[in-house]
Order: C-alpha cells, then structure tokens, then sequence
C-alpha cells in the first residue's frame, strides 16, 4: 500500500470520519457555520461565519470597532450561540420526514441481524470487566438493559437512526476509575454518585444542544485527534484481554488456564480467519459473505461449543456472571431504582466533575459516530440532527443513572457497519434521459429497532442463562479481536511501519508532498500521546483522560502548524467533519454557486 492510499484515504471509520457537505454536515446551508479552513494559520480558522440560509457573511464577530463579542455571539440571524437555531433546525419538517422511515425489506432484517451480533457480543465482553472492577455493580444484566433500552429509545425518537448505542469501552475505564475513587479514596456509595453524574451530564448535554456546540466544536476538530482516539480504543481492547487471563489464571487451576489461553487465541484467530473470507476464492459468493459479517457469532460459537466435549466438561472455567431473575448483578440490590436523593449535598455538586467528563466523552462519541455513519460516500439524502440526537442522549444518559445502569453512547464501528450492511445499488433518472447507479443506504429504523429489541430480549432470565454459557476466555479472544479490527484500518499503524522500514525501500511520495522525516515526527507524536493518555488510565486523575483527548484539539491547531511545514500537516491530516482540504493560505470568504444538493432532485427507482 502507497503512503497516500495509508494516510489519505484509509478505509478507517473511527480515524477518518470525513462528511460531504450535505445536510448531515456543519457546513450545509441551516445546520452550521462554515469555518475557514488554513493549515498554514489554524489561528484564521473560524475568522468567519456563513450566516444560514444563504445570507452574506458575518467577519470580524467580536473584534475591536465592530459589533461587541458577546452580542454578535447570541445575534438572531448569524450568531454562533443563538439559542435553540440547530435544535428548531433539526426538528422542522421532522414530522413528516418520520412517516418516511418506516421502510422495510429483506435487507434491512438482514442489517438488523447482522447489528444484534455486533452489538451484543461486545457489550456482553465490556460486561465481564466491568462485574469485577466495580465490585459487581455492572453486570452482565445491566449492560443488556443498558443497550437494548437506550437502543429502542433512539430507533424511535433519534434523528438520525443509523447512529448506533451501546456500552463503550473508554466509558468501562471511566467507571472502573471513578468506582476506585469511591471506594477507596472518597468513601461513598457509588450508584449514587454516579447517578447524580449523569443527571449533571443530561444538563450539559441540554446545553450543548441549546447553544448549537456542533458547530463550534466539530468543526475544528481534525483526523489527528481522532485516530488517537482509535488507536487508544484498540490499546484498552488488548488491555481488556490481558486482565481476562490474568483472572482466569488467578481463580482456576492451571489445566483450566492452558485451556483459557487457547480458547482465547482459538477465538481470535477463527474470528479473523473467517473475516478475511470474502477474499476467498472457495464457497459461493454469499456463503463467504455471511461467513465474514458473522465471523465474530461464528468463532463465539465454536468455542462455547468446545468445552460441553469430553474431559473438557471437567474443568474449572470462569464464565460469564449473569443473574438469575430480572434484578441487578449485585447482591445487596434488589430494584433498579438507585436512591439518589439520600447522597450529601457536597457530593451532589461534587458529581458536576465527573458528569462534565461524562459530557465530554459522549459528545465526542456520538458526534464522531454520526458523522462516520453518514459518510458522503453513503449518499443520504434526509438531514441528520445533531443537536437534537445530543439532547436525546443526555435524557438516556440521566434515565441510565438513575436506574443504576451504565449509560449507553454512540458506538464505533458498529455505527459505520450499520450504514455498511444497508448499502444497495440505486437507479437516478437524469433529466437528460440517462440513468446513473449508485449506491446509497436505506434511511430507516427499522433495523435500529428490531436489533435494539432483540437485544433487550436477553435481559429474561431464560436468555441470560444463554449468555452465562460464555467462557470468560472467549470473550478475551473477542477483545483482541475488536482490537485488531479497530487497529488494522487505523493510519497510525501504516505509517509506523513507514517508520521501522529502511529508506531506501520507501514508495516515492507524490509530487509537491513533503519528506517522510516530518511524517515519521508526526506519527511518532500521535503515538507518544496515546501512550500517555492510556498511562493516565491507571493514575488518579484517570477519569480526566476524555478531557484529555478534547484538548489536543486546540493543541494541534494553535501549536503544532508552528512545529511541522504546512505541506506536511496537509499530507498526513486533514477536517474530521467536513470535506475542505486544508489552505497553504489563508481562506477568504467568497460567494458560491448554488451546489447540485440544491437543485431539484431526480426521480430515483431502487433495484
């Protein structure tokens, strides 16, 4: 692979998730200013603001001898922190676009299959880690209710369905951490504490949705912080795998380990083999199709199988924790209501800190999970609703912490993999006469409901003793394998080794682009970071990571231009919400002619 097909068109979802300006993206006319865009001087980037429905528009917001900052801020027609202008923007005409998402075919069942494995099988792994690190709090029971409710409420209510929810995996660190610090260093309950958490997160969010933060947030945010973000996802999954086995090797015999340690491997390797099937030269072309979708299922499968056989029965293996009736994992809780009313009033304003974390993370979760669902490349033609899916999520995440489960958030790469599985060719009429076919997404909820319920399904006592079927040994296997996956499209892995490869063996870069010395620093950077973030993990300022990660965004448009030449930055990094291409110079506001998205549109036939 070429380092332009690495670094600048990686099939990465949660590294690059890159919108064509449509209506789902900040820059369409009505959902978001557009931003200047400057590598050169990221300081430019902002200067101006393209008031909506093709106004001229507004510079010079806030500076000296022109209108005063704060009151071009909350302007009626053009300001950025105009009260409610995305969430009116999001719901209008929503009504009669709902009637429009009820579509329903084989496809979209498939598609819902498909996301139910998807979804389940890492919730139930992020379940076992969880079980142990907040003393049986989370479960596997909570995590199942957690996903299948929040699941169904955003089929239903989101405006953008093909955004998925679930349990995530920098969330579980969160948790983990926060629970240490009641336990041991604040000496209070922690549901409790939690729950108020995500009651001041609901608000936050409430806010960001009021003041239309996605488009003076996403708007700056560029791929460098969000393939650290992967790549620190892939580094938690292999660290999930590796506490697995210690705690197999710590609780069973040793027999009972070697095993786990194959069934984890087995499990791997099965997965990953059967992924890579529809390069396969054998089987019919959907056999190998349905054998890569399902690998996961498949390998999961097998190796629940495996120890009902022979001698193996005999072994002393760590399974899944599971209850037994509809009540929470712990022992000393039999409702799932958490008494949040009875936790001092200190501790109360004290929860502010980790809800404004909580914010921070989900934010970034769900806004970066839209925009990979939504790609241009996926051709959608109803208008998403960013502010309006922020709110929605701030009202699951409060309800979650009352009920004393742990709040679901936008997934990567299940969000993007929704969109995938429901990609089907499509006939456009021209007005010329021609036709032209591309591929676009069925626009529905469907497949977001019926997952979503079947996943609910499994919180019955009957379901549940299916899933307390699972060695833990298994589910170590699936997290290296969410781990690869999520590794192998990541930019960062190819350009390192860019870096470990001599010279002299190195494909020649294209004309005009810089030498790899400025490229092999910048990744070396987004390693080092990474590293760091993931070390902070294991400190006491742990639950800080999320602001962490938010705060490399200034960092990267502020300093790092003055450390590495413009035409470097402009290789290897690019918008993460919006198709610009980053400007030697700066960006001057100028008139455009009206896009092809704001002709007519042409009459359409599905095939």
């Amino acid at each position: 692979m070429d380092p332009v097909s690495r670094t600048s068109s990686s099939k990465s979802f949660a590294s690059q998730p890159t919108l064509h300006p449509t209506p789902h993206s900040p820059e369409s006319t009505g959902h978001g200013r557009k931003v200047s865009t400057d590598a050169a001087d990221p300081e430019k980037a902002g200067e101006f603001y393209s008031a909506p429905n093709g106004k001229e528009p507004v510079t010079n917001i806030g500076r000296k001898g022109t209108i005063p900052a704060i009151v071009a801020l909350f302007r009626k027609d053009d300001g950025p922190l105009r009260p409610f202008r995305l969430l009116k923007s999001d719901l209008k005409g929503r009504p009669r676009l709902y009637k429009t998402d009820w579509l329903f075919n084989q496809l979209i069942l498939a598609s819902a299959v498909y996301l139910f494995f998807t979804n389940l099988l890492p919730g139930i792994t992020f379940a076992s880690d969880l079980y142990q690190l907040t003393g049986k709090t989370y479960g596997t029971i909570e995590v199942v209710f957690s996903t299948g409710l929040c699941g169904v409420i955003f089929a239903l209510f989101s405006a953008q369905p093909l955004t998925i929810l679930g349990v995530t995996g920098p969330f579980c660190i969160l948790s983990e951490r926060i629970y240490d610090l009641c336990e041991n260093s604040f000496h209070i309950e922690y549901l409790p504490f939690m729950a108020w958490a995500c009651i001041h997160a609901a608000w936050m969010h409430w806010l960001l949705a009021i003041f239309n933060a996605h488009d003076w947030t996403m708007g700056y945010v560029t791929i460098f912080s969000t393939e650290i973000f992967s790549l620190l996802n892939s580094i938690i999954y292999f660290h999930k795998a590796i506490q697995e086995l210690e705690r197999a090797h710590k609780n069973t015999s040793l027999a009972s380990f070697l095993y786990s340690v194959i069934g984890c491997v087995g499990t791997f390797l099965v997965a990953v083999t059967l992924s890579s099937a529809n390069s396969w030269s054998v089987f019919h072309k959907y056999v190998r199709m349905g054998l890569a979708e399902y690998a996961a299922a498949i390998s999961i499968i097998i190796f629940i199988g495996m120890p009902q056989i022979g001698e193996l029965r005999d072994l002393d293996q760590t399974r899944l924790p599971i209850s037994t009736s509809f009540t929470p994992s712990h022992p000393g809780r039999t409702r799932f209501v958490v008494e949040f009313w009875h936790l001092p009033v200190t501790w109360v304003f004290a929860a502010m800190v980790p809800g404004l974390i909580i914010t921070t993370l989900f934010f970034f979760d769900v806004e970066v999970s839209t925009i990979c669902a939504t790609l241009s490349r996926y051709n959608l033609r109803k208008p998403g609703g960013y502010a309006w899916d922020v709110a929605l999520l701030g009202a699951t995440t409060a309800m979650c912490g009352i009920l004393g489960i742990p709040p679901a958030n936008g997934l990567l790469p299940q969000a993007p993999l929704h969109s995938e599985s429901l990609l089907h060719d499509e006939k456009i009429e021209n007005p010329d006469g021609t036709v032209t076919v591309r591929q676009t997404v069925y626009e529905q909820r469907w497949s977001h409901l019926l997952h979503a319920i079947g996943i609910f399904v499994f919180v019955s006592p009957p379901f549940m003793k299916v899933l307390g079927l699972t060695p833990t040994s298994v589910l170590a296997g699936l997290f290296i394998f969410m781990g690869e996956q999520s590794l192998s499209v990541n930019p960062i892995l190819y350009r390192f080794l860019d870096i470990l490869t001599p010279v002299s063996a190195l494909p020649s870069l294209p004309e005009g682009a810089p030498g790899y010395a400025g490229i092999h620093v910048y990744t070396i950077v987004q390693i080092v970071v990474t590293v760091g973030i993931f070390a902070l993990t294991f400190t006491p300022a742990a639950p800080a990571f999320p602001v962490v990660i938010v705060l490399f965004v200034p960092i990267r448009l502020k300093l790092m231009a003055r450390w590495w030449k413009p035409e470097t930055l402009q290789f290897v990094d690019k918008w993460a919400c919006k198709d610009d291409d980053f400007e030697i110079a700066p960006s001057k506001p100028t008139a455009t002619a009206p896009s092809e998205d704001d002709q007519p549109p042409a009459t359409k036939t599905t095939i």
